[in-house]
Parts: C-alpha cells; sequence; structure tokens
C-alpha cells in the first residue's frame, strides 16, 4: 500500500495525478494508523521548512517516519519532502530535519542567481536512463551534502542535488509530476524502491 502523508503542506492534486496516469493506487491520509500500515510512504511538501517539520511534530509523524525508515520500508520525499530528508536546514534560522540523509538545506547566493530557481532545468544523472533530462523546478533553498546520495544534480550557479536516495529513502527536489512524460517515466524510481522492499520481505 502507498500513502501520500497529508500533513497539510503538500500539492495533493498533481500528485494523485501523477500515480493515477500509471495506474497506480495511493492513499491519501493524515490516519496514523493508515500511514503505519503502508508499505510507501510519500512525503510532499510546499512552503516553509520550519512549518512543516512543525505540523510533522503535532501530528506525531516524525516518530512514525523514524520506525517506518528503520524497519527498511521505502520513503519518497518530493520538493520540501525530499529537504525534509536531511539533517538540518538553515531556512530563516536552524532547524532540525528528519536526519536520513546526511547534509544541510542552505540558500542561494542571490548576487549569482535569481531566487527562487523557478522552471526547467537540466539533470546530469549517473543514472543513464534520465540523464540529460529537462524537469520542473521551483525552490529557493538545496541540499548541501558530500554528494554520496546523489544520483542526478543540476547546475543553477552551484550543483543542486535533484534526485536523491540512500538506502530505501528517495527525493526529488524538482516535481516529477509537473515534468511532463520524463517526470512520468520517474516513477520507475518508486516502483524499483518498492519492488526492492517487497522482495526483501
Amino acid at each position: 500500500m502507498i500513502t501520500i502523508i497529508d500533513y497539510g503542506l503538500g500539492n495533493i492534486r498533481s500528485l494523485m495525478n501523477w500515480f493515477s496516469r500509471a495506474s497506480m493506487d495511493v492513499n491519501f491520509s493524515n490516519d496514523l494508523s493508515v500511514i503505519q500500515a503502508s508499505d510507501l510512504l510519500i512525503l510532499p511538501g510546499v512552503g516553509a521548512y520550519e512549518d512543516a517539520m512543525k505540523k510533522l511534530k503535532e501530528k506525531n509523524l516524525v516518530e512514525v517516519l523514524d520506525k517506518h525508515v528503520s524497519a527498511g520500508k521505502p520513503l519518497v520525499g518530493i520538493c520540501l519532502g525530499m529537504q525534509l530528508l536531511y539533517d538540518s536546514s538553515y531556512e530563516g534560522g536552524y532547524y532540525k530535519g528528519l536526519g536520513f540523509i546526511p547534509g544541510d538545506i542552505v540558500p542561494f547566493d542571490e548576487e549569482e542567481v535569481k531566487v527562487p530557481q523557478m522552471g526547467w532545468n537540466t539533470l546530469t544523472s549517473k543514472d543513464e536512463r534520465f540523464d540529460s533530462s529537462y524537469v520542473y523546478f521551483v525552490h529557493s533553498y538545496y541540499a548541501k551534502s558530500d554528494f554520496s546520495e546523489v544520483v542526478a544534480y543540476t547546475e543553477y550557479d552551484v550543483k543542486v542535488p535533484a534526485i536523491v536516495k540512500k538506502d530505501n529513502v528517495l527525493g526529488f527536489q524538482f516535481h516529477p509530476e509537473k515534468s511532463g512524460d520524463i517526470g512520468q517515466d520517474m516513477l520507475v524510481l518508486i516502483k524499483e524502491l518498492e519492488d526492492d522492499y517487497i522482495s526483501s520481505n
């Protein structure tokens, strides 16, 4: 069972349509019992890092996500949801994240680039299926890490992690659900994550 987590900060309709176009069944729920019973969780996000972490804590979802990942179950973060997977963020202060991927969320240099990065940009990827893909970004902060988790990145003054993966945790900084046919093709990464979990259990 795949569940998109409803914690009040997500672009849900487009995500639901993304899965629907691929004939993949997903739930959309804020019910902890449903979330806990799910095999794969999708953590969306639009807005501020501080607000997102506050809502996750208020809904007791931080502990639920910790247990989910510790059990080897797949977790996928999209846009702000991907940023929440990291250790911390410097968006408007300093805030601890979920800590599933080492690294910090930091601001772009506004003297060097227009902020937010809004629009289409090209990926460089070690996954040949998605190298040179053109995808849609909307964000003002990016993940800074040792790049060991990076599957694909884009250039925006700096190298910006765009697809990241560490064990059973996967993240997309861009919006695959708004990236046309190539974004639709990227659902295979979620299917592969799900298959890996199923095959190991």
